[in-house]
């Protein structure tokens, strides 16, 4: 094991021997701030040295769960409980055929088929089946983009997890891949004009540091079809910023091409193609501006400029500057989250409380009415502005799974078009509630709880609390058929609607970022506290869990209230505040953070909360915490929870168990093979009961 040493350290089983980090002793001078960095080299996620630490703790780790006896137990009834049909939203196309992801069960990746008919299984043919682009399912489908003329189909995929996206072009019709290939695009979809697509890619990266270096210098390419890549054309790039991200867009109802800037403000800006000049539709970063479409010369414009909640504006295509948008939705109580156009009206998707509402409106501004939806939940629209006669939605809550549902135009009326079932699963025997509780300021903030009919508030009931908090993500209610594992046995999911989000528009995200960003911690910390004084639980039954910016969150909290918690998941989590902004993307999130460059006062509140500086080692008891990463995240690197996990280790916290399970040929989540996502969460389940000290009852 190249010389690895190993320390002890008493938990769970007994005895658990810790791996000891590779270290160096770095310390490092921020406007006068000493920084402790003495694990540098875990960011070298390549060296042998680091290898060899993440080949010893995933062993330690592995080794821990399989001594508990129900592990197995939990993941055979997790694929039990996956095993139900999944479809996703239909799409209409000019070719006649509808297009719709589906998985019958437990495919690693859904499979994309076309039907001319929907309600007929036995007319559908595949049209294109990611389970067959790799052997163990870690390729996985990013995006999908036809042709204006249909002629064409694009789709990009994704390889063990990371961002770097790959394009590949087949005939629509004979589904016959031809030769063109795009490599290291990355955050891009193929927007068509003409014979050819544009797509945003970075230069090729330096080998051996393709998920960790930073990523600069995002430009715009077009591709004709029939060309090598070496050919493809320059279209945007903007060298005096390197750490913006360029994405094009193609106007759908007229070709018009404009560009999103974006990457360190809370919003972005537009620029529009006009010949061969750019004129600018909004100058800056400080607003969020979406591009909804170009009719008869006006664009239509979703913005949060001037409006905390977001307004639709329009312009006039040859007065596009922002001094000459006019208002025609103004916002309302709730969020407006999206806008869609059908024929000649438009389909406003508004979120009220962290829950989806859809209303109708004509070109014109007028309210014409809403879809009323059966259950409040998240919804996701699919609309075609050439095909009038129908919307489809799908429609998920916590005790749902996303049905699909085909909204008639001209009657008014819903039907269902797909339902999942799930075979011994009756979804009235759980209901949620919304609650509001008080933050440590006062602000009132929501939360969802999901459980088991009949459930007293006694004090006993184990708590799994799960939360966010940034980048203006709202939670919304989702359908995990995993999380029905914990239902089924008792236990309560709470989702927490943590300032940071975009629950309640701008001023909500902007009251948890930077130095707000406490509010965040406080947020959560008081949810865990309302549940313990509304006696749904107790502090020796609460386990909390998230990933990314929840991540941090988890870290940050375990942090400030050990007491408070019986078990951590900080998955995939940016642990390291003083330094995140150093790796791939991480400057793109200095618009919620902030960063230890900008000031003594903005590295000072950093340091002050970074779960890496602020873990204590003074015999405090910590929760057990397991921290979850991937070897091909490169997203937020797994050095963030390396260097974490490994000063956990090094800490006096206690005796529960300081764990990290370091996953092989996967990246920050999306695209995950089902066979490895029901893994993971058979040892975090696995984790979790044996820490709770229950034993969970497997149906």
């Amino acid at each position: 094991m190249l010389g690895l040493t190993i320390t002890a350290c008493s938990a769970g089983h007994g005895s658990i021997k810790y791996p000891e980090a590779p270290q160096d002793g770095t310390v490092d001078t921020i406007f006068g701030l000493t920084v402790s960095d003495i694990y540098r080299p875990l960011e070298n996620d390549t060296a042998p040295a680091t290898l060899a630490w993440v080949e010893a703790e995933n062993k330690v780790t592995q080794d821990y769960l399989s001594k508990i006896s129900f592990r197995k137990d939990i993941a055979d009834r997790l694929t039990t409980l996956n095993n139900y049909v999944k479809r996703g939203l239909p799409s209409l196309k000019n070719d006649g055929y509808f297009y719709y992801a589906e998985n019958d069960g437990l495919r690693n990746q859904s499979v994309i088929y076309r039907s001319k008919d929907l309600a007929d299984d036995s007319a559908r043919e595949v049209f294109l089946d990611p389970n067959t682009l790799s052997d163990d399912g870690t390729v996985a489908l990013d995006g999908i983009f036809r042709s204006k003329d249909g002629k064409y189909t694009a789709y990009t995929i994704n390889r063990s997890g990371s961002d770097w996206a790959e394009i590949y072009v087949m005939d629509t019709e004979t589904r016959e891949l031809l030769p063109d290939h795009i490599e290291w695009a990355k955050f891009t979809g193929a927007e068509w004009d003409g014979d050819g697509f544009y797509y945003s890619a970075y230069p090729r990266p330096e080998a051996g540091k393709e998920f960790s270096n930073a990523n600069e210098n995002h430009q715009i390419y077009y591709h004709k079809i029939g060309t090598p890549q070496s050919e493809d054309t320059l279209v945007f790039s903007d060298p005096a910023n390197p750490l913006h991200f360029h994405s094009a867009q193609v106007a759908e109802s007229d070709p018009v091409l404009f560009v999103s800037i974006g990457g360190q403000g809370v919003g972005n800006a537009v620029k529009m193609r006009r010949g061969n000049d750019w004129v600018t539709v909004s100058p800056d970063q400080q607003y969020k501006t979406d591009i909804i479409d170009v009719i008869d010369g006006k664009i239509y414009i979703l913005t949060t400029w001037g409006a905390d909640r977001k307004r639709l504006m329009v312009a006039d295509v040859k007065r596009p500057s922002r001094e000459n948008w006019q208002e025609l939705i103004p916002q309302g109580e709730g969020v407006m989250k999206s806008v869609s156009l059908v024929g000649d009206d438009l389909y406003v998707v508004n979120q009220k409380d962290a829950t989806d509402h859809i209303e109708i409106y004509s070109l014109d501004g007028t309210r014409k009415g809403e879809i009323k939806l059966p259950i409040l939940g998240s919804v996701s629209l699919s609309t075609s502005r050439r095909h009038p006669e129908s919307v489809y939605y799908a429609l998920s809550s916590f005790t749902s799974p996303a049905t699909v549902y085909r909204y008639d135009t001209a009657t008014g009326e819903s039907s269902v078009v797909f339902r999942p079932e799930i075979e011994g699963v009756n979804f009235d025997d759980y209901v949620t509630e919304q609650v509001f509780y008080p933050s440590a300021d006062g602000t009132k903030v929501p939360m969802f709880l999901t459980y088991k009919k009949g459930l007293e508030r006694n004090g006993k009931n184990p708590v799994y609390l799960y939360g966010y908090g940034g980048f203006n993500i709202s939670l919304t209610p989702g359908f995990s058929a995993n999380r029905l594992f914990m239902l089924e046995n008792g236990v309560i999911y709470a989702q927490t609607n943590l300032r940071g989000g975009s629950e309640y528009g701008e001023a909500w995200h902007q009251g948890g970022t930077k130095l707000n960003k406490q509010n965040v911690f406080d947020d959560f910390i008081s949810a865990a506290e309302y549940l313990v004084k509304e006696n749904y639980t107790n502090p020796e039954l609460i386990t909390i869990e998230g990933g990314s910016n929840g991540g941090l969150l988890v870290g940050a909290v375990v942090n400030q209230r050990p007491d408070l918690f019986k078990v951590a998941f900080p998955r995939v989590g940016v642990m390291d505040m003083m330094r995140y902004h150093l790796f791939t993307i991480g400057w793109n999130w200095a618009s919620d953070y902030g960063t230890s460059a900008d000031s003594p006062e903005m590295a000072a509140y950093l340091l002050g909360y970074s779960p890496l500086h602020t873990i204590r080692n003074d015999g405090t008891p910590y929760p057990a915490i397991m921290v979850t990463t991937a070897d091909h995240d490169d997203r937020v690197v797994p050095a963030h929870s390396f260097k974490y996990a490994a000063a956990l280790q090094a800490a006096d916290t206690g005796d529960a168990p300081k764990l990290i399970r370091i996953d092989s040929k996967a990246g920050h989540g999306a695209g995950k093979p089902m066979s490895k996502i029901i893994d993971e969460y058979a040892d975090i389940y696995s984790f979790m009961f044996h820490n709770l000290g229950l034993t969970p009852v497997i149906k």
